[in-house]
């Protein structure tokens, strides 16, 4: 393709079209993106990022990968290795030591390459990502306390692992033509001018964005312009020390106290979708797949050693103390899928090194391309069932989460955890979370479908979620952001009668099915007067002698049947138009309004 606009624009549609089939299959983006890269690039020669950028490709490239670096070090809180078990921390630690040592030496004896470079592929495939973990445990949904470890390694161990990779390609480019002697001072002076630019620069961003030096409105841009900057200052002071003082810059703000990153991170979202995007298959255009076949048996060998030797060597050895059974470390040793950081560092290295005339540096792409798509394929396809086999799958998620904190749905919440049903309220208004605590109720403070919830919310243990919030706007946006993980049968919200009367409030009929939860008329300000009146949340036993019909005799209008809950603990959600047959032994729990209110 000739044209660089249609070049760019194509470029874009391709992306967005695969972020879009990877949400209706549920895969991974990474692995479209690259399949789509490789098609149009090496396979049809449709695409060539070389031609299309030129000499800009480099550093479009390398301010790309600062900004992911940046970002992704945003989330290593040292709090959380400490707050999330021994084997999290020894998976970060310990894990990434026996990957790294026995991923190089498979690649240094089957690629024929040298020590320095196989050393370089075996750091940066250490990492795996929340990107391409999340998906596929939304899919394997094994035991809360194996997901929890799968999902804190993702996020911490992406930092961690893409700053090995940095320290090692520092040395590499130290040692080029120099001795030892000289190799350690040059990639001394690298790794100080990285430390000290990036501990300065995050401390002085961390303190303007703690005492609000910077408008609100700018803070996301000021930030990002501030970390290119830090990127490209180091890197004039220091050669290829940038990319250390970005990811430090980000661990200092991420664990300085009384400083709000949540703003940036939830920036971070859409900037990674297009960055990323556009980025991979960018970068899978340049693939040289002749390369990978010239390997031959060695890509083989380097993906058995690495899925089938250095993951389970690794996690054995980290799950020391731990009390972890054998069918747990099984699964946590198939479990561990390449991601976004790896492919993005492989291709700047890569481009580095080639331009310094590093021999045999373009082997470095290929190879962890192959890793990402064949970890990604082949553990997507097979967890599942590997999980099943294992006996680690959890059963079907019961839980509820609300979205609301009110008055009503506290007192709802309080009543489903006296009856033993799991129960988190979403929020963004502080006061009714801090009530809802108050009240020993499980919360997330924030928005439930930003990157800091998928992250901190465990979406897998909720079955249900039940939308009653005042907030108009983002009531549809949250209802469709959970059909997408949840099932469009388990997300359901309050009516708000305004729609069939009021035309500037008319929403689609797709949208208006889910507003049927409880009862017809049953709306937020109708839970909130009844509240506000003294009615109560109360929970009622069927009997043989008390029936269903019995119950409504009894309450006649004063009560609005909220959930059901059988013998067996299973509970239902009361729907307008769906019918629920209670039977003996069941319990109901209902708002019921005091008996003057008749």
């Amino acid at each position: 393709m000739s044209d660089p606009l249609m070049s760019l624009v194509a470029v874009g549609l391709l992306s967005i079209g695969c972020q879009y089939f990877a949400y209706k299959v549920r895969l991974p983006a990474i692995l479209p993106l690259l399949i789509v890269g490789i098609l149009v690039g090496p396979v049809w020669g449709v695409l060539d990022a070389d031609a299309l950028f030129g000499n800009l490709l480099f550093p479009v490239v390398s301010l790309s990968v600062a900004i992911i670096l940046f970002e992704g070090s945003l989330t290593l809180k040292f709090r959380d290795i400490a707050g999330h078990g021994n084997m999290v921390r020894n998976l970060c630690s310990i894990g990434v030591v026996v990957t790294w040592g026995i991923a190089a030496v498979a690649a240094h004896y089957s690629l024929n390459i040298s020590w320095q470079l196989a050393f370089l592929f075996g750091a940066i495939v250490t990492v795996t990502g929340p990107t391409v973990i999340v998906p596929m445990l939304r899919t394997v949904r094994p035991k809360t306390n194996l997901a929890n470890i799968l999902r804190w390694e993702g996020i911490v161990i992406d930092p961690i692992g893409a700053l090995l990779a940095v320290l090692v390609f520092e040395f590499i480019v130290a040692s080029q033509g120099n001795a030892i002697s000289h190799t350690f001072i040059m990639f001394g002076k690298t790794i100080g001018i990285g430390v000290v630019l990036g501990l300065g620069s995050g401390y002085l961003l961390g303190l303007s964005i703690r005492k609000d030096w910077i408008p609100h409105y700018l803070l996301n841009t000021a930030v990002l312009t501030i970390i290119l900057g830090v990127f490209a200052a180091s890197n004039y002071v220091a050669h290829e020390s940038g990319l250390l003082a970005v990811t430090i810059t980000g661990m200092v703000l991420a664990n300085m106290k009384n400083v709000d990153v949540e703003d940036i991170l939830e920036f971070k979202e859409t900037l990674s979708v297009l960055l990323i995007s556009g980025l991979f298959i960018l970068l899978a255009t340049r693939l040289n797949l002749q390369s990978v076949i010239d390997v031959g048996w060695g890509a083989i060998i380097i993906l058995i050693a690495i899925m089938f030797v250095a993951r389970p060597l690794a996690v054995i050895a980290s799950s020391i103390g731990t009390g972890l059974k054998w069918n747990e470390l099984a699964l946590l040793s198939w479990i561990a899928p390449r991601g976004i950081v790896a492919a993005a560092v492989s291709a700047l290295f890569s481009l580095k090194l080639e331009e310094i005339g590093y021999e045999g540096a373009g082997i470095i792409v290929p190879m962890v391309f192959l890793v990402i798509i064949a970890t990604v394929v082949v553990q997507s396809l097979t967890s599942r069932s590997v999980a099943s086999l294992l006996k680690v799958r959890a059963p079907a998620p019961t839980g509820y989460l609300i979205f609301g904190g009110s008055k009503f749905n506290r007192l709802l919440a309080c009543e489903m955890l006296n009856q033993d049903i799991a129960v988190t309220i979403a929020d963004t208004n502080w006061d009714a979370i801090r009530e809802a605590r108050m009240m020993d109720i499980p919360v997330y403070f924030g928005n439930p479908m930003s990157d800091h919830a998928a992250r901190h919310l465990d979406i897998a243990t909720f079955g249900t979620v039940l939308i009653m919030s005042p907030y108009k706007q983002l009531n549809p946006l949250i209802s469709y952001h959970f059909e997408y993980t949840q099932g469009k049968d388990k997300v359901w919200s309050l009516t708000s009668n305004e729609q069939a009367t009021r035309p500037s409030h008319q929403v689609s009929e797709q949208y208006a099915k889910k507003l049927t939860l409880f009862d017809e008329g049953v709306t937020y300000g109708y839970l909130a007067s009844a509240v506000s009146k003294g009615a109560s949340v109360k929970t009622t036993r069927l009997t043989d002698e008390f029936s269903f019909e019995d119950y409504n005799d009894k309450y006649n209008d004063r009560a609005t049947p909220l959930l059901a809950i059988n013998k067996e603990g299973k509970s239902y959600t009361f729907i307008n138009g769906n019918s629920i047959e209670p039977k003996s032994g069941w319990r109901i729990i209902s708002l019921v309004l005091p008996e003057e209110d008749k």
